[in-house]
């Protein structure tokens, strides 16, 4: 969402963002919880996939 945001919690706390732009996480896995910082993402590369096209028959 477009920036500034307040963002008020269910114990009434408020967080204030003055950035431009900001996301708001919705896993609660952040670190900067009520901001998102992509905590959610995978932090390995999956596994190379292979070609199923190259099978010896």
């Amino acid at each position: 969402m477009e920036g500034p945001v307040e963002v008020v919690g269910d114990d009434g706390s408020v967080a204030v963002s003055h950035r431009f732009t900001v996301a708001i996480c919705t896993c609660r896995r952040s670190r900067t919880y009520p901001w998102c910082d992509t905590s959610h993402r995978r932090r390995t590369k999956p596994a190379e996939r292979t070609d199923e096209t190259e099978r010896s028959d």
